[in-house]
């Protein structure tokens, strides 16, 4: 039976030791090899040996033997990769690892144009709207309104009366008195999206004609009778259709990942407004995005907002990019 002297000897090794075990498994990952794949892939293993067909390694990262089929190795990329490391030379591998990153992350930055410090527009966004809400800047979606058409059937019947050749009215009306989307900001700019274009079936050879990038723009609405009027429509006696609208003064930017950037030329007057889409001689599309302005407005549901940096190590040292070893 062994000691009191001896178990205390024993509890003292283990805690002795308790520590450097503890480490063995990340020195280990340190210490591996690269087994590289011919996909580019590979494996982190402290040692590997050739079965016929196979090979088989100790995996550095989950302690145990496995196995790949041996045409699956890239035997010469495995062995540069050893011979570098041990020269101490550049690693290839880390070097187009960061080439990689690099181009990633430009693509990214092109599909999602910076609009604020910390703020990027979203990759699937349709229309967005730029506010200031409590000296932050945040990014507001707005959705896609329905407008529905009143034909004042009687209005046009009196006016009928009083002139018989006279053109009938119409409004262009979206429900509710106020949009969801409140800006808190007099001087809102407007991100749209433009969709790519979806294939036509075309019937002859003749091409589709290109829609212009900038037909997109601001109008102000009159409320009346709890509704809000994005615009008249007005249909002479002969037959003849034509659209009005109060038009805002608006500068169109073209942007990168397909983004329109619409920005008013003056600060825009509390009410209500709509992003529309101009069809030509056709008018506007009844389909129109409402927004109001109210710098008294409750905050905006689902904002986006500026993301924060993460806070500097207290060396002052940036975390780097962990390199393959």
């Amino acid at each position: 039976m062994p000691s009191r002297s001896d178990r205390f000897l024993a509890c003292l090794v283990v805690l002795v030791l308790a520590p450097f075990m503890l480490v063995l498994p990340c020195s280990s990952q340190q210490l591996a090899k690269h087994l590289i794949l011919k996909d580019g892939s590979y494996q982190l293993a402290t040692k590997w040996e050739v079965k016929g067909e196979r090979v088989r390694y100790f995996s550095a990262e989950r302690g145990e033997w496995e196995e790949v089929p041996n045409s699956m190795v890239d035997w010469p990329a495995t062995d540069k990769y050893e011979k570098e490391r041990a020269a101490g030379a550049p690693l290839a591998a880390a070097a187009d690892l960061d080439k990689e990153l690099a181009a990633e992350r430009e693509a990214e930055e092109a599909r999602t144009p910076q609009v604020a410090p910390g703020l990027r527009l979203p990759i699937d966004g349709n229309v967005m709207l730029l506010d200031t809400f409590e000296s932050q800047p945040q990014l507001v979606e707005i959705p896609q309104n329905s407008g529905e058409i009143n034909q004042n059937r009687k209005e046009n019947i009196l006016r009928a009366a009083i002139n018989p050749v006279a053109s009938s009215k119409s409004n262009i009306e979206l429900p509710d008195a106020h949009a969801k989307v409140q800006a808190h900001g007099s001087l809102p700019s407007i991100y749209v999206q433009l969709q790519p274009d979806q294939a036509v079936v075309a019937t002859s050879a003749a091409p589709q004609p290109e829609e212009p990038w900038d037909r997109f723009r601001i109008v102000r609405m009159q409320t009346k009778q709890g509704k809000r009027i994005v615009g008249d429509i007005k249909v002479a006696i002969y037959g003849k259709m034509t659209q009005e609208q109060k038009l805002v003064p608006s500068i169109a930017d073209k942007l990168t990942g397909g983004w329109i950037k619409i920005t008013p030329v003056k600060p825009l007057d509390p009410g209500e407004y709509a992003v529309v889409e101009m069809l030509g001689k056709e008018g506007i599309n009844l389909y129109v995005w409402d927004f109001g302005v109210n710098p008294s407005a409750p905050a905006n549901a689902m904002a986006l907002k500026p993301e924060t940096p993460a806070a500097q190590p207290a060396s002052d040292q940036r975390p780097q990019l962990k390199r393959p070893q």
